[in-house]
């Protein structure tokens, strides 16, 4: 029988195993489009032009911050078939918050159509949140008739320090001007 990660899954896990990932921490994402597809739209005189699915990813990765708990959006970028972000945690947020905030108003179950887009239920993770950004980008990439998907994993990297954070923010900020010498980089993909 084939070893199984945490007793449930068959891939072993490329997350740091001392490392809670719904710790507070800034976190330097990288998600890739399956087969490394040029979904998103093309680098033309150094600047990313955006087709309608890299519309999508662009919005939905703000949105990020409004619908993951404790979550701040530091520099992104859409690339041609793949998106950077440096997502922060910052769980002393909601321990203050929750102190501090009584609610007067009436609430409701109904969700808004906004609130719908993110499925991010339970622990905030590094890996709910990005599960719930690549599901809205994929629901409504398809309810417009793209046949998009994503690479089932992503790439994670923890940022320890202040330097290491400005590198990060820095690359992403000139991630379009170099795209030719990206790791990504490929000739237009087929879509």
């Amino acid at each position: 029988m084939t070893e199984k990660f945490k007793n449930k899954y068959r891939i072993t896990s490329s997350r740091l195993q001392s490392w809670d990932y719904g710790w507070s921490g800034a976190y330097f994402i990288t998600i890739c489009t399956q087969c490394k597809k040029h979904y998103f739209g093309e680098i033309i005189n150094n600047e990313m032009q955006l087709t309608h699915v890299g519309v999508l990813a662009d919005i939905f990765m703000l949105e990020v911050k409004h619908h993951a708990k404790n979550t701040k959006l530091g520099g992104y970028v859409v690339m041609p078939n793949h998106v950077h972000a440096v997502l922060i945690i910052d769980d002393t947020l909601n321990r203050r918050d929750k102190a501090c905030l009584v609610s007067t108003t009436i609430t409701t179950t109904e969700k808004s159509i906004g609130q719908q887009r993110f499925q991010n239920q339970g622990k905030n993770t590094i890996s709910s949140i990005i599960g719930s950004y690549k599901s809205a980008v994929t629901k409504h990439a398809h309810r417009l008739g793209y046949n998009f998907a994503w690479q089932s994993r992503f790439y994670d990297h923890i940022i320890r320090n202040g330097e290491s954070f400005n590198q990060i923010n820095d690359y992403i900020t000139t991630n379009p001007q170099n795209w030719k010498k990206d790791k990504f980089y490929s000739e237009r993909g087929d879509m």
